[in-house]
């Protein structure tokens, strides 16, 4: 990442790990993503809004359900910068990356209570999938903020 890029600002943002009864983990593949790379719900935070507000927001917003019990919030937030090439394009060029507060949620509704035909869809499909594989499916730049909400996050699961 050139030198230019690191004065760029992470934008804020809340990360949502949804799990249900199984313990399984809600992900979804992008629209916008040409490989079939599969993340966690997540979404930018409003000027003034708090991250969990946002995080609820974000559900509505990608699945289409608010049925959901919090179970736990990480402290503190995670980071990640964008590839070179991403740099400039996304978030109208405003960003070097996303600072990440992530919330553990367990869904308490049922598989047909999602609904990813938002009025503004973000994701082309969606499954639940188990954390020992969650993170090989993951588009690579977030590996490791995946890797690291794996161990974290389990012990509540």
């Amino acid at each position: 990442m050139s030198s230019s890029n690191n004065r760029l600002p992470y934008r804020p943002c809340a990360g949502l790990m949804v799990t249900n009864s199984d313990g399984d983990i809600f992900v979804g593949t992008r629209i916008d993503m040409e490989a079939e790379h599969w993340q966690m719900p997540q979404g930018g935070i409003d000027p003034g809004e708090d991250p969990l507000t946002a995080a609820k927001r974000e559900l509505m917003e990608e699945i289409g359900t608010d049925k959901v019990e919090l179970l736990h919030e990480l402290d503190g937030w995670l980071t990640y910068d964008l590839p070179d090439h991403l740099i400039g394009k996304v978030w109208k060029g405003k960003y070097r990356g996303q600072k990440q507060k992530w919330f553990l949620f367990r869904f308490t509704g049922s598989d047909s209570d999602i609904n990813i035909n938002t009025e503004h869809p973000e994701f082309s499909a969606w499954k639940w999938t188990t954390t020992d594989v969650l993170v090989a499916q993951i588009v690579p730049f977030k590996r490791e903020i995946y890797r690291r909400l794996v161990e974290k996050m389990t012990p509540y699961l």
